[in-house]
């Protein structure tokens, strides 16, 4: 008997999680996709970042997903199809010290 009585409690708790766990189910199967942001919306908020930590001397070039470009992942934008690649420029060569004249 007091077995039986276990299994009925254990099915009648374990119901209402089980319902639980089915609309939560629902509700994340129901729930809209982010919005694809268009690549060049991104691109711009990405620059104005650089641009306030000061960031000079980089590029950011628009890509497709399955392209191999050299450089740094920094964002995906159109879905997923794209992503957006930061490449840090090299930093232009000094001109040789000119070395004062002989006497």
């Amino acid at each position: 008997m007091k077995v039986l009585a276990a299994i009925g409690v254990l099915l009648f708790a374990s119901a209402p999680a089980h319902a639980q766990a089915q609309a939560a189910a629902q509700t994340a199967a129901q729930a809209p996709a982010p919005a694809a942001k268009p690549c060049e919306e991104l691109k711009d908020e990405i620059t104005k970042k650089l641009d306030a930590k000061g960031v000079k001397g980089y590029t950011l070039d628009i890509v497709a997903k399955d392209k191999d470009a050299e450089g740094k992942v920094v964002g995906t934008c159109e879905g997923g199809t794209k992503k957006i690649i930061y490449t840090r420029a090299p930093a232009p060569a000094e001109p040789p010290a000119k070395e004062p004249p002989k006497p």
